[in-house]
């Protein structure tokens, strides 16, 4: 992965022996070489500015300032790092508190990418000694529940939003405008990774599968009623996120254990997430409300934005813009392990399956997928690896699935003689029969001859 390096205000030789001691210092704290980090100068442009580069994951902008630190900024994946007075290395020095500092907190932005990575390969089907090592139990099993939570990894995703009320009101809410006003900003920053569809609906008389105004936990599981609540299914084939707002007087109790040791409520929430299937919000209205404006809609929205981004995997830690961005690499490398792992499955089935027919789709599919899948390695790290990593996936499971060679799988070489034995018994009898007939008359007619000549020799 590239790092961009503003330093403007160095000189061009001071620049290069920071950027020198940094990724030194960066490469001693790396061991996981699956995910490495390489620094380079941004070329500087007219005016001392400095020319944006997009191939880069991040850009360090070094500025002068009373003491040393970083921050990261909210609206674009850059690491704003001051640094003090006397912290810039000399020509002649070996190590630089400013070269730690900086390759310490690019370890500390990227650690869980680098966990995520890791836990990837850990959980892949290459060889044990080439997976990663050093993830500890902990991250593990988070990483483990964040993975089951997650929605299955589609290009499209299509979103449902519906108002659910237990009365005849209210009758229309200002949806359209809360998605544009609210949400649209966040999806059109999604766009390079996912595309998403977007439909509503407001449904009436839903009640709820629990009745009481607060909702324990265990409530939680039974409060959809999907046998009355007609949800919109998928629409194009795409897996459908489920956002509901209910209107009504539930809140959900978190509780927790006094000291006499009995369970008394602590607090109160309003929404929960369901993992790989969408999130619900408990929006309190009054009973005589025929209308739920945008403004009303604003918390609900907000929500679903969070809880959307947890459902696609999105990383936890860091600016959106970087989190983003983390996403397509992550997405990437589980693509790429899930096209591998399939084309790996394809060979070990054609291995084990000699007599099995490939057709020439599955094997223009292997090719493509394997041109991408090459594609996608030498742009790791890029935007554009998302692409090739994502067609070599289709590629790879439409030639696994081929229709043609699916129904093949169940008729080895034991299932045919087992469905043509019953054909060839009535064929094969009588020619059985007839084979015995005439040896014994063949051996009838030996016999016979034998005889005779014992009988002229006798003579």
């Amino acid at each position: 992965m590239r790092i961009a390096v503003q330093a403007n205000e160095l000189q061009e030789q001071e620049a290069q022996n920071l950027l020198r001691l940094t990724q030194h210092a960066l490469d001693d704290l790396n061991d996981f070489s699956g995910h490495h980090l390489r620094l380079q100068l941004a070329p500087r442009g007219g005016g001392g500015e400095i020319e944006q580069d997009d191939r880069s994951a991040l850009t360090i902008r070094l500025q002068p300032g009373e003491s040393t630190s970083a921050a990261l900024d909210p609206s674009s994946p850059v690491l704003d790092v001051t640094y003090g007075p006397n912290t810039i290395p000399s020509a002649t020095s070996s190590s630089s508190s400013l070269a730690t500092y900086v390759a310490g907190q690019l370890r500390k932005t990227f650690a869980e990418e680098q966990a995520i990575i890791s836990y990837l390969l850990s959980t892949s089907s290459i060889p044990s000694e080439q997976q990663p090592q050093g993830l500890t139990p902990e991250v593990a099993e988070s990483l483990a529940k964040r993975t089951t939570r997650s929605v299955k990894y589609s290009p499209t995703y299509h979103l449902t939003f519906s108002l659910f009320a237990s009365g005849p009101l209210p009758v229309s809410w200002d949806i359209e405008t809360a998605i544009d006003e609210y949400m649209k900003p966040v999806l059109d920053v999604l766009s390079p990774i996912h595309n998403f569809t977007i439909d509503t609906q407001l449904q009436l008389y839903a009640a709820p599968g629990a009745q009481s105004q607060i909702l324990n936990k265990e409530d939680l599981s039974s409060f959809i009623n999907a046998a009355e609540w007609p949800l919109s299914p998928s629409i194009g084939g795409a897996p459908t996120v489920n956002f509901i707002v209910f209107v009504g007087n539930q809140t959900i109790g978190l509780s927790s254990q006094s000291p006499d040791g009995s369970d008394s409520i602590s607090a109160t929430s309003q929404s929960w997430l369901i993992p790989q299937w969408g999130s619900v919000y408990l929006l309190p209205m009054p009973n005589d409300a025929a209308h739920v404006s945008a403004a009303t809609l604003e918390p609900p929205l907000l929500t679903f934005t969070s809880h959307l981004l947890s459902l696609l995997g999105t990383p936890q830690s860091g600016s959106l813009p970087l989190r983003l961005s983390t996403l397509a690499r992550v997405r990437s490398a589980d693509l790429l392990l899930q096209a591998s792992s399939t084309l790996g499955s394809l060979a070990r089935l054609s291995l084990a399956l000699p007599s099995i027919s490939i057709p020439g789709s599955v094997a223009d599919g292997v090719t493509v997928a394997m041109a991408h899948l090459r594609l996608a390695c030498d742009t790791l790290g890029g935007a554009e690896s998302l692409s090739h990593a994502r067609v070599a996936e289709a590629e790879a499971e439409r030639a696994f699935f081929e229709k043609s060679m699916v129904g093949q799988l169940y008729f080895p070489d034991e299932h045919k003689i087992a469905v043509y034995m019953p054909l060839l018994g009535p064929i094969g009898v009588p020619l059985v029969m007839g084979l015995l007939n005439e040896v014994r008359a063949w051996r009838k007619r030996r016999r016979e001859a034998a005889e005779k000549a014992a009988e002229k020799k006798a003579s």
